[in-house]
């Protein structure tokens, strides 16, 4: 690797250190605000008793273990709360902590001192935001959730400003890069057939889990356009990901061409991202993967670097790429797998994992609609629907930009009718909305009732499908529904699960 020694890394390492603390400063502000009523003590899924359960689990294993003299199983990934009672309290300190320490990053403070304060830094926000993955169950499963600690692990061992980025970490991140696009890639080309007849663009605008305010004029392009943009993904994570290696052919050939190169693909795959920025809501996915792309943007230097890197550093620097080489046989060996796994971990840490998402395309979007009435008939009732903030809801509604910021609940309101039943988190959410329960009110758009308990609580399912420019201009629409079926019969206050 002593080529890439002739080549500047320093804007790359700034970018990826600000960007990915900025990534962790917006998790930790949307954990504070959602958790608890998501996974607290009184949330929908409550994280006390996953933990309860888990030390029940952990003591019947050590019991086992004891038996058999076999190894105790590990029934949750590292976290905090394993050792330190979890109360709502607690969590929105550690959010608060991971915040302080984000924006210390973003600003470039501990990035002053020697080599080993950032890497603390990091390290905190790292255990700190894997803590809180670790008891977010299906709210937390998402693959920019690991993506986001894999970034924040990495970005810690890229050393202090005064000192060039060892290259070791810079070729980690490449690697990083390559298993997010090229695994995606392949997941769309073992997927669906509408990847690879090229018309999975002409659905996926409309059908995406949260779109964005320019999702629907993308959708109303021409049908060649979405073509184009498919073949343009396929260049974009199949073939360009390759040439962020280019630089290391400075072993071998004299020149700053390799960097270049290097440069150039990471400005193609960060394109392609601005592109889905502008036309969906990925939380901060897109915008991880372009920052992480950005440690492709070497410049070839003239001379020696300015100040050399500590020995321990590269001591320090050199295991963490061994520890990498291990782990990255599981994660290379997936990508050429007949069975391909998608977003999954193979070590408890979340190191070196494997990514990828949208194997395939819904066609048609259907939107389960909660309504509530205040009538006590329910069969002659005026019924009301809750707005979310993200998802469709009203016909008139334009689509909303919230990404990088994630609302979890939208996000599993979209997966729902892809499953073949309601989910227990979901039926609690209706409990929780007939009481009238305030922290989850807050995680919706509209209370069509102003924090009054409803007498009814019923679930409707809809299709939307976005206006054509002519039914925009007649009516003022953004969506089009009907209604299908009423999913879930009308339920009395007072219910309990």
């Amino acid at each position: 690797m002593h080529a890439l020694a002739a080549v500047d890394f320093a804007f790359a390492r700034e970018v990826v250190q600000r960007g990915v603390a900025a990534l962790f400063v917006i998790a930790f502000i949307s954990t504070f605000n959602q958790f608890p009523a998501l996974l607290g003590e009184r949330g929908l899924l409550p994280a006390p008793r996953l933990l309860q359960w888990a030390r029940q689990a952990s003591a019947r294993s050590r019991s086992a273990s004891r038996a058999s003299r076999r190894r105790p199983m590990r029934v949750l990934r590292p976290t905090v709360f394993r050792w330190v009672r979890y109360t709502d309290r607690r969590l929105r300190a550690l959010c608060a902590a991971g915040i302080v320490v984000g924006v210390a990053l973003v600003i470039g403070i501990p990035q002053l001192g020697p080599p080993w304060v950032p890497m603390l830094c990091f390290g905190a926000l790292w255990l700190g935001y894997m803590s809180v993955v670790s008891i977010g169950q299906t709210f937390y499963g998402f693959g920019w959730e690991m993506l986001l600690l894999e970034a924040g692990f990495l970005a810690a061992f890229l050393g202090s400003s005064p000192q060039p980025p060892p290259t070791l970490v810079i070729v980690l991140l490449w690697w990083l890069v390559f298993r997010l696009e090229f695994g995606a890639g392949m997941i769309k080309i073992r997927g669906g057939r509408e990847w690879r007849d090229l018309t999975a663009l002409t659905y996926h605008h409309e059908t995406q889990p949260m779109p964005g305010p320019l999702s629907r004029r993308a959708h109303l392009l021409p049908r060649w356009f979405h073509r184009l943009e498919v073949l343009g993904n396929h260049a974009a994570q199949l073939v360009v990901p390759w040439f962020l290696f280019a630089p290391i052919l400075g072993i071998w050939i004299d020149s700053p061409v390799p960097a270049i190169v290097g440069a150039v693909a990471a400005s193609l795959i960060i394109v392609t991202q601005l592109w889905l920025v502008a036309t969906g809501n990925f939380a901060w996915l897109n915008w991880a993967t372009i920052v992480l792309a950005a440690s492709g943007y070497g410049i070839p230097s003239p001379g020696p670097a300015s100040a050399a890197i500590p020995p321990y550093w590269l001591i320090v620097t050199g295991a963490v790429f061994a520890l990498y080489v291990v782990l990255s046989w599981w994660p290379a060996r997936n990508l050429v797998a007949h069975r391909q796994l998608m977003n999954a971990s193979f070590n408890r840490w979340q190191l070196a994992n494997a990514y990828g998402a949208f194997g395939t395309v819904t066609r048609t979007r259907v939107e389960y609609v909660i309504e509530a009435t205040l009538d006590e008939d329910p069969e002659q009732a005026a019924w009301r629907e809750y707005v979310f903030k993200g998802k469709p809801g009203p016909v008139s509604r334009r689509p909303g930009q919230f990404a990088p910021y994630h609302l979890r609940l939208d996000w599993l309101m979209w997966f729902l009718p892809l499953g073949r039943s309601l989910e227990d988190w979901f039926e609690q959410l209706l409990v929780k909305l007939l009481q009238a329960d305030a922290a989850t009110l807050r995680l919706l758009r509209e209370d069509p009732f102003n924090g009054a308990e409803p007498r009814w609580i019923r679930v409707v399912s809809y299709r939307y499908r976005f206006a054509t420019a002519a039914e925009r201009h007649r009516t003022g629409h953004c969506w089009v529904r009907d209604r299908r079926r009423v999913l879930v019969r009308p339920v009395p206050h007072g219910v309990e699960r």
